[in-house]
């Protein structure tokens, strides 16, 4: 069975392995379920954790239960990547980019995270009234306290980053975007670029895809089992993907894997190497995942798949 792969994640000196654990929907999980989940993601060689300020009510609720529940040694933080999020302010005004409360948000996360420093902080979705300058001074004054050692964004497009970084002087390490077999609009419209009346042809992110590989922001791909918009599952869906679900079925037979592994090696196969970001709390799910991480699907399954969740292949 392939194992876990690790990369060097570039912009930084951390070693990340190429699956994620998400943390979002622990909040009514038991204590001892929350150290199961993160003691099987362990076991399975993730050592990167995502959360985001957002994540649970009060703020800050999912971190803290997290970190409450599994109550690291600081022998234990050091082997971890914990990844969290900040920007979003759900009661209004909906998107807070400036410095005040981008270091308020980092504060209240290092306090419910219980440790001194995050590993990489998270512009969470685009501000469209960011000011590039507050979100650097946030950054400088962060870093320089070491509260946060490297910094990114999420669902940000190639002008979005390129306009912070006209003030920000930080790599931007990171890029949190949604992507899955059937939600691929990343990947499919440059396959079928230039081809006129055909949907997938659109270009929805300017080539963000390339642009991140030229320029070294490795892609971390949330949502990566669902149909499209928090929508269901396509994995087990024959209803509406049973093209997919039989060729996903019989790569799992050849491989000896479950389902699950094959839609995490469709992403991780990918030579941008990006990130799978998972969001299930099921430990049997995480473990299978996981499997996923280092299989060689050939280039023709990788079509296969693609094909199958109905994108066109010019």
């Amino acid at each position: 069975m392939a194992g876990m792969r690790t990369f060097a994640l570039p912009g930084t000196s951390l070693t990340a392995s190429n699956v994620i654990a998400g943390m979002m929907r622990i909040q009514d999980m038991t204590p001892e379920a929350v150290r199961a989940m993160t003691k099987t993601a362990l076991d399975a060689g993730i050592n990167f954790f995502d959360h985001a300020d957002v994540y649970g009510r009060p703020l800050h609720a999912c971190e803290a239960h997290w970190a409450q529940s599994v109550k690291l040694t600081p022998t234990q933080r050091q082997g971890l990547i914990i990844q969290t999020k900040a920007g979003i302010v759900p009661s209004g005004p909906y998107f807070d980019f400036s410095k005040e409360h981008i270091i308020e948000a980092a504060e209240g996360s290092l306090k419910a995270l219980a440790t001194d420093y995050i590993d990489i902080l998270l512009l969470h979705r685009p501000d469209a009234l960011v000011e590039p300058e507050e979100v650097a001074a946030a950054f400088n004054q962060l870093e320089a306290q070491g509260k946060v050692r490297y910094f990114g964004v999420s669902n940000h497009t190639p002008g979005q980053i390129e306009l912070l970084k006209t003030a920000v002087t930080q790599p931007l390490v990171v890029n949190q975007v949604q992507l899955s077999i059937t939600h691929a609009p990343l990947v499919a419209h440059g396959v079928a670029a230039n081809m006129q009346d055909l949907a997938q042809s659109v270009s929805r992110d300017v080539g963000l895809l390339d642009y991140c590989r030229l320029h070294h922001i490795t892609l971390q791909a949330w949502s990566p089992f669902q149909h499209g918009f928090f929508d269901g599952s396509f994995l087990g869906d024959r209803e509406r993907c049973p093209e997919l679900n039989d060729v996903i079925d019989g790569l799992a037979a050849k491989y000896q894997v479950p389902a699950i592994a094959i839609a995490t090696a469709w992403i991780t196969r990918h030579p941008a190497q990006m990130q799978v970001v998972l969001g299930t709390t099921n430990t049997e799910r995480i473990a299978g995942a996981a499997q996923g991480s280092d299989l060689p699907l050939t280039r023709a399954e990788w079509y296969a798949l693609y094909r199958a969740a109905g994108y066109l292949v010019p």
